[in-house]
This record gives structure tokens, C-alpha cells and sequence, in this order.
């Protein structure tokens, strides 16, 4: 009977485990865990080196590896290399950590919004809903017919290629397009 129970348990797990697995989108050939931390989670994506080294660029890793909750908006590496030609690398110099720092930080909402959570306040306010990001930028969320987008304070619209990637300090919405602060 014990060894049942113990089959029964281990059983359980397994399958629980696999339905939380299930549950959270592959991101960048890897496996997302719930139970990871942004960081965490993101290190692992193939899809997002230039995020990650531009997160350790600017000493945000330590603040996005804690409590949260945050929603990030990460963009994918694409994206960076759709910016402007030597712009990823100059904000990576030393001296212009303060601006990559503003960059970043306008991907990041102090609050954790699923896609579902995104869509009702966007219903609410008449199609679209405006929200400050830890970096003080202001982004327009929208959702129509199950698509996500967010524009920037310069009318540049990211959409929402993989969404509600849970995180144990938040969610992760992957974009297309790199979010930057009026400048």
C-alpha cells in the first residue's frame, strides 16, 4: 500500500509538474519556468543575448531578479538589430549607461499584466489604456482580436509575438520592436 501511495504521489507531481510546463511558452528554443526568475528565464532564451547583456550593461539584473512584480515587454535580438546601425553598441558604453539604463526601464511595468489583465483595461478605457513604466515612459497598450500592441512615447508600435510568459516575479511578453522614451 505504501508503495501505491508513493507511486500515486510521484504520479501527481509528475503530472502537475508537466501541466505547469504546459502552460508557459517556449521562448527562444528554451523552456520558460514559471518558477524562474526574469533573468533567469530570459538568460536561457536564444532570442533575447542583446536584452541580457543589456540588462548587465546597465546593472539591472539584481532589480529584475527580485520581488517584483514586473511586466517586461523584451524585445527580441531582431529587434535590436533593427534599430538604427551602431546604436545597440554605443548604448552599451560605459558612459552611456544612464540613457541604456531609460531604455530599458521603458520595457517595464511596476505591476504583473497577463495578456487577459492587458485586453480588460484596454476594453475598459475605450480601446486603448495608457500606462507609466518603472522608467517613467508613458506606453499605449492596445489589444484587438486577441493581438497585443505597444507604442511608445514616439509612436514606435511593438506587437506582442509571445505573451504571458509567467515568471516567479512577473510575466514576460515578448515584442518585435525596441520601446524608446522621447528623447
Amino acid at each position: 500500500m505504501k508503495r501505491l501511495l508513493s507511486a500515486l504521489s510521484i504520479c501527481t507531481v509528475l503530472v502537475t509538474t508537466g501541466a505547469a510546463l504546459a502552460e508557459n511558452p517556449m521562448v527562444g528554443g528554451a523552456a520558460m519556468y514559471a518558477d524562474k526568475n526574469i533573468v533567469e528565464n530570459a538568460m536561457n532564451s536564444k532570442d533575447h543575448t542583446t536584452l541580457v547583456a543589456a540588462v548587465k550593461a546597465a546593472g539591472l539584473v539584481e532589480t529584475l531578479q527580485g520581488a517584483g512584480p514586473f511586466t517586461v515587454f523584451a524585445p527580441t535580438n531582431e529587434a535590436f538589430a533593427a534599430l538604427p546601425a551602431g546604436t545597440v553598441d554605443t548604448l552599451l558604453k560605459p558612459e552611456n549607461k544612464d540613457q541604456l539604463t531609460k531604455v530599458l526601464t521603458c520595457h517595464v511595468i511596476g505591476a504583473k499584466a497577463m495578456a487577459a489583465d492587458v485586453a480588460k483595461m484596454v476594453k475598459d478605457d475605450g480601446g486603448m489604456h495608457k500606462v507609466k513604466t518603472v522608467g517613467g515612459c508613458e506606453l499605449t497598450l492596445k489589444a484587438d482580436g486577441g493581438k497585443v500592441t505597444v507604442t511608445d512615447e514616439n509612436g514606435n508600435v511593438a506587437n506582442v509575438t509571445i505573451a504571458d510568459v509567467a515568471q516567479s516575479n512577473g510575466v514576460i511578453h515578448v515584442v518585435d520592436k525596441v520601446l524608446l522614451p522621447k528623447m
